[in-house]
């Protein structure tokens, strides 16, 4: 918001025209982008002598007018060019027609759709960042909380919650690294291609991409509306479900917790978080969890629409392209973002629990394995074997690791090298025996980068911290040079309309 006010600020200072400042306060929708296209077309074509200066004032007030008029509260604002040119027709005479200089609908409509997804793109790669932010801090305040990781739904090993968080953190840096990407492809302007092969007018290309904002244009002329303008949806789209499915896996590996009878994690109760069952009050049913799981379910099922739309149709038909369904797609992986965000910041994290679990389990078994083949050369499906040994007598005795007897460890540890043809006595004491189980050391002890002991948790804790510092200077780049050619662009329509004074 602080960003936005900043923007308009500038703007203002620009010394634009007033129908100018109130289209920049207006909704930057097709509406809007007409408008621009129009005021960039009266500029460039007066300016390179292909329309005559002694009308451009009077169409220039035309477009100031019907601009005005359509940014009233309330007012209609037409979408297509054929419902927008008839009101520039009775603002200023038929003449206003020779804006319509090898001109299409094509290229005027994949260029207001792309300008438009290029914001979408920029408010989902905002909305990323700052879960992401969020992300990160509560990484940053749990690099020492020793929780359980499962995999295939079951307890595997213990883990740093922060270092689990970070894997997850890495997911959504690859979804910013898609918008990006993407973004480069979005941000080039088809306008000036005509239908499909261009134009015998010699319009400048570069001039009107620079005042709509764009770093370039679409070079290929078929490609501008034909192609491009159906692939990027489903680019677009690509990344929404990327960062959707992101969101449900975190979900649901927060949601069977409350299958637990003590859970070691949580919502804090209290704020729509959670809401008490109408039968059962006992039950404190975790409502953030599961809103945002719909909020990415739905992103996915409206993620599927450009692809099915763009399925088996002719080149630079309309299906996919829709601007309305298209934005509600990516505002459907705003909102689940947004929801990711809230739970985010409503954890409730036991790490006292989180240990007795692993404690109460086996998932440090494997260090066995991998210390005795590490330290006493012990084949490692030799010493995991044992360790599997281990755990079978275990569980079959209900015995928790820390309550382990070392003798029965011995007497496993002879019976089960035998079993692999091996002989010989444990070769650990009884002390390293009970410390190669203790989750703690097991984290603090991984060796390989990526891992989470301590000096490669700071180490990426410093990594992701610069990522998501660069992704808002990328934010701010983009939006500030759309800002500042669109306000150059109103600057000199502005010096057009006043030209006939």
């Amino acid at each position: 918001m602080a960003r936005l006010k900043q923007a308009a600020l500038a703007l203002f200072t620009c010394a634009v025209s007033v129908p100018a400042i109130a289209q920049q306060a207006a909704s930057r929708d097709e509406f809007f982008w007409l408008g621009e296209i129009n005021k960039a077309t009266a500029v460039i074509n007066t300016d390179e002598g292909l329309l005559d200066k002694a009308l451009a004032p009077r169409l220039a007030a035309g477009i100031s007018k019907v601009l005005a008029a359509g940014n009233q509260a309330g007012a209609k604002r037409p979408s297509s060019v054929i419902t927008f040119e008839p009101l520039l027709i009775d603002a200023a005479g038929v003449e206003v027609t020779l804006l319509h200089a090898g001109r299409s609908s094509q290229d005027m409509h994949a260029t207001y759709r792309a300008a438009i997804l290029r914001e979408n793109l920029l408010k989902l790669a905002e909305q990323l960042n700052k879960t992401s932010g969020s992300m990160l801090s509560l990484a940053e305040a749990n690099v020492n909380t020793i929780v359980p990781n499962y995999t295939n739904g079951v307890a595997a090993q213990p883990n740093s919650y922060g270092h689990y968080l970070l894997g997850h953190l890495a997911g959504l840096d690859r979804d910013a690294q898609r918008i990006r990407e993407a973004y480069a492809r979005v941000d080039r302007s088809p306008m000036g291609t005509t239908v499909l092969n261009g134009t015998s007018w010699p319009l400048n290309r570069t001039r009107m991409a620079d005042y709509l904002g764009f770093s370039g244009i679409v070079e290929n002329a078929y490609d501008a509306a034909q192609i491009s303008s159906m692939d990027l949806p489903v680019e677009a789209a690509s990344i929404v479900t990327s960062i959707s499915l992101h969101a449900g896996n975190f979900v649901e590996d927060v949601m069977t917790q409350y299958a637990q009878s003590r859970p070691w994690i949580l919502l804090q109760e209290g704020g729509g978080n959670t809401y008490v069952s109408s039968a059962m009050p006992q039950k404190k049913n975790p409502g953030l969890l599961n809103s945002t799981r719909e909020d990415a379910s739905t992103a996915v099922t409206l993620a599927m629409g450009p692809v099915i739309q763009a399925h088996n149709i002719t080149p630079g038909m309309s299906d996919p392209k829709d601007v309305k369904a298209n934005t509600a797609m990516i505002n459907s992986a705003n909102k689940a973002l947004q929801g990711w965000d809230k739970i985010l910041n409503s954890l409730v994290i036991s790490p006292q629990r989180a240990l007795e679990e692993l404690n109460s389990d086996w998932t440090a078994s494997q260090e066995l394995a991998d210390v005795l083949m590490r330290k006493y050369k012990l084949p490692f499906r030799a010493g995991h074997h044992f360790a599997s040994e281990v755990v079978d007598y275990a569980k079959a005795n209900n015995i928790k690791p820390t309550d382990f007897p070392y003798a029965e460890a011995q007497r496993i540890y002879r019976e089960s090298v035998k079993d692999m043809n091996l002989s010989g006595d444990l070769p650990m004491s009884e002390d390293e025996f009970r410390s190669t189980l203790d989750p703690v050391a097991i984290v603090k002890n991984r060796a390989t980068a990526g891992g989470p002991q301590p000096t490669e948790m700071a180490k990426m804790l410093e990594t992701a911290k610069q990522k998501l510092i660069q992704q808002e200077a990328w934010i701010k780049e983009k939006r500030a040079r759309i800002d500042s050619s669109l306000a150059k662009l109103n600057e000199d329509f502005d010096k057009i309309a006043k030209s006939g004074n």
